[in-house]
Formats: structure tokens, C-alpha cells, sequence
């Protein structure tokens, strides 16, 4: 967190120099602190617009920052969760639970060139695909089309939402081949490297063995990933079908194209190829449920994550049925694990009650849109129906909280909970008090 912090305030000073402006005037301390936090932490809100606002060097500077956040945040996760499994192992291996790995020099170093791999890859193949597309679709020069491909292909994968178009993506609503290559981006970062490096081993593993193994993260990622893209398209084209603002002028087709594009994007990217301030509340709401929930673990995705999500609905739906214990996918789920998404899941719905209550004291702005700023925050999504400029000083030092808790603070806590697992050796008399 403090090698955050440090990036953090490094990029801020830079950005505050002359020289990262277009009108090479110096940028104030809360303009540059908070553009270098949505940066580091991936996020994407913006209180000044990216593309016309900084100089060609403020921009290289956001993007080395996403960068660097993005790498960060994916390499930390992973070694936290091979820690985590380290810490646990001879317990595990006591009780023939699992098979986990330890921390060692292998592992991280496999990790790192795992992460690195990953990033390299998808980037400049999407970049690839939107410079071409960018060239001789709409008649770019080569140059342009290239760092405006790689720009957003970085910004894509590392979910970071960042653009370099005043209207974000809105120009290519119509255009599958800029819109899907960026979604494609954005749920592979959001997936996490742990899922991408199984993917492929058990890829190789099928092809050599014939079997397939997959464990219960990865099953559990991939399917919660599913089901919430088909549901938030289904929900937005259903909700904004006939609004002329949004989906309304459009053939079905882009109808449906659209829809599964803010879909993805409401997950933690913060692209929008929709007008978002057109939008209808109900749509707001059930996007700040997507942003909420985020995307998979030890990837670039906000939000309390899909498994976390996964794990509460396995745990209710347990209860309802009366089992005494919780399970998904023929696997059962210890306590420490709900405990652990219990704990997750409240503190970060008081986090952001908390935070929409003291912008509401400052921001002149209807209450959906402050709860929607709130909660893009917190998800470290970046969309927003276009009052992050409006936000006073106070407001902004509050989304910078947000974003760096949100981006930082369900992975740190997770692993503090796991590592102080501990056991008991006597228990107290139970006592059922009455719920509900």
C-alpha cells in the first residue's frame, strides 16, 4: 500500500508540472492528486478531460501510471493469494483439503512473468486490432492510430476507463470491431491472472492428458462472470429499449451490442459508448449493483469481486434450504470463507454509505447520480453521469479515498484476515438470538 501511495504522489507531482498541461500553465495539487489516484488505482474519473486538457508527456504519464497500477495491483494479488495458501498449508495438508502452493523464489518469479506475459499479450494485440481499425475505417494517420489504439488497449486491460475522446466511446456505438476488442480487454484483465494462468495449463493439460480439472476459483470466476455479463445485458437493453437518449434511435442489433458493451464496461472499466447522465434511474441502479460486485480476484477489476459475491449467494441459499452447511459446485465452503465475505461485502456497503452521505452535504446533484459517483468510486469503475467536474474540493478528497480503499482495500484485508486465521482450543456456549 505504501509502494501505492509513493506512485501515487510521484505522478501527481509530475503532473503538476508545466509540461504535462496543453497550455503548459501549471496544474494545481487536487487536479494532479486526483487524476494520479483514478490512474494508479485504475479507476478513470476525471475532473478535467484527458484528451485536451494534458500535453502529450501528462498523458504518457497517466498511461505509465495505469500501467504501473495495473501491474501492481494484479502481481501484489497474486502473491498475496499464493501467501495466503503458504500460511495454510500444512493445515491443509493435515486435512487432505487441498493442494497448494508455498512462496517461494519460483513462484514469484513465475507470477511476474506470468502477469507481465499476460499484459504484453492482450495489449498489443487489441491495440493491433484498434489501430487498423482506427486507420483505415475512419481514415487516421498511421501515427494516430497507433498510440490511440495502444492507448486504450492499455486503459482497456488494466479496466482502467481512461480516454482520450471527450465523449469516451460514444462516437463508436455503432462499430463491433472498436467496442468488442475493448470488452474483450476489459474481461480478461477483469478475470485475474491466477484464472488466465489456470485457463492455459488446463488447456495444455487437456491436450496432453485428455482431462480437465478446474478448480473451484476458477469455475466459480468464469460462471459469475457469465452470468452477470448476460444479466446486465439483458436488464440495460430491457430498460433502455425505447429511451431516446440512449438505446432508443438504434437497430436491434446495436441495441444488443450496446447493451452487452455497458455491461461489461459496468464492471470496473468505465467506458461508455451510451450517454450515462441519459440514463434511467432503474438503469443507474442496477449498474451500481454491477459496479459493486466488480470483477474476478488478484485482477484489474474493482468492486468486493465475483467470487465474494458467489460465495454470499451459496451461503443464502443454503440457509433457505435449511442445509447446515454452505456449498457450490459439489465443493463445501468453510466458515472462514463467509466470514471473510461477510466482513467484505458490509464494510464496503458502509464505506460507500458513508461517502454518498457526506458528497450529498457538498455536491448540488440528485441522489442517484451522487450514489452512482459514490459507488464508481468504490469499484474503481470510472463511469459517471458527468458531475466528477462539478465535485468541490472536499467531495474530490473524499472519491480519492474511495478509489484508493476501493482499489486497495478488499485485497489487504482479505489476505490480514487469512494469514490471522487462527484455531480455538475451547468454545463458548451457543446462544441463538432472535433475526428478522
Amino acid at each position: 500500500m505504501l509502494a501505492f501511495v509513493l506512485a501515487v504522489l510521484l505522478g501527481a507531482a509530475l503532473l503538476m508540472l508545466p509540461l504535462a498541461s496543453e497550455d503548459g500553465s501549471a496544474t494545481n495539487a487536487l487536479t494532479a492528486l486526483f487524476t494520479a489516484t483514478s490512474a494508479v488505482c485504475v479507476t478513470g474519473l476525471a475532473v478535467v478531460d484527458t484528451g485536451t486538457y494534458w500535453s502529450g508527456f501528462g498523458e504518457g504519464v497517466i498511461l505509465a501510471l495505469i500501467q504501473v497500477g495495473g501491474f501492481g495491483i494484479m502481481t501484489m494479488a497474486s502473491l498475496l493469494a499464493l501467501l495466503v495458501s503458504g500460511r495454510l498449508r500444512l493445515r491443509l495438508q493435515m486435512t487432505a483439503q487441498a493442494e497448494t502452493k508455498s512462496l517461494g523464489i519460483g513462484d514469484v518469479r513465475r507470477v511476474l512473468l506470468g502477469v507481465a506475459g499476460c499484459t504484453v499479450i492482450v495489449e498489443l494485440a487489441v491495440a493491433a486490432v484498434l489501430a487498423l481499425r482506427l486507420r483505415f475505417g475512419y481514415g487516421n494517420e498511421i501515427g494516430e492510430s497507433a498510440y490511440l489504439g495502444f492507448f486504450h488497449a492499455v486503459s482497456a486491460f488494466n479496466n482502467a476507463g481512461f480516454g482520450l475522446h471527450a465523449d469516451s466511446l460514444t462516437q463508436y456505438a455503432q462499430d463491433p470491431w472498436v467496442t468488442l476488442p475493448v470488452a474483450a480487454a476489459v474481461i480478461l484483465g477483469g478475470l485475474g491472472f491466477p484464472v488466465l494462468l489456470e485457463i492455459l495449463r488446463h488447456r495444455h493439460r487437456r491436450l496432453t492428458t485428455g482431462r480437465r480439472n478446474w478448480t473451484l476459483h476458477l469455475k466459480l470466476t468464469v460462471l459469475a462472470t457469465v452470468a452477470l455479463l448476460i444479466v446486465g445485458t439483458v436488464l440495460t437493453c430491457l430498460l433502455e429499449w425505447t429511451n431516446q437518449g440512449t438505446l432508443g434511435p438504434l437497430t436491434w442489433g446495436d441495441k444488443l451490442l450496446n447493451g452487452f458493451f455497458h455491461s461489461a464496461m459496468s464492471r470496473t472499466a468505465g467506458f461508455n459508448a451510451l450517454d450515462v447522465g441519459a440514463m434511467n434511474a432503474s438503469t443507474l441502479l442496477m449498474t451500481c449493483m454491477l459496479m459493486f460486485v466488480g470483477g474476478g480476484s488478484a485482477g484489474t477489476a474493482g468492486g468486493i469481486k465475483v467470487t465474494t459475491f458467489a460465495v454470499l449467494a451459496a451461503a443464502m441459499a443454503a440457509e433457505v434450504r435449511g442445509e447446515p452447511n454452505s456449498s457450490v459446485l459439489g465443493r463445501k465452503l468453510g466458515p472462514h470463507v463467509l466470514r471473510q465475505a461477510l466482513t467484505v461485502a458490509l464494510l464496503g456497503i458502509g464505506l460507500v454509505m458513508g461517502a454518498t452521505l457526506i458528497l450529498l452535504s457538498v455536491v448540488r446533484a440528485p441522489f442517484e447520480a451522487v450514489l452512482f459517483e459514490a459507488v464508481s468510486a468504490f469499484g474503481t469503475v470510472g463511469m459517471s453521469t458527468g458531475i466528477t467536474a462539478q465535485v468541490p474540493g472536499a467531495g474530490q478528497l473524499v472519491l480519492i479515498m474511495l478509489m484508493f480503499v476501493g482499489r486497495l482495500g478488499p485485497i489487504t484485508l482479505v489476505s490480514a484476515l487469512a494469514l490471522r486465521e487462527r484455531t480455538r482450543r475451547y468454545e463458548l456456549p451457543e446462544e441463538r438470538p432472535v433475526i428478522g
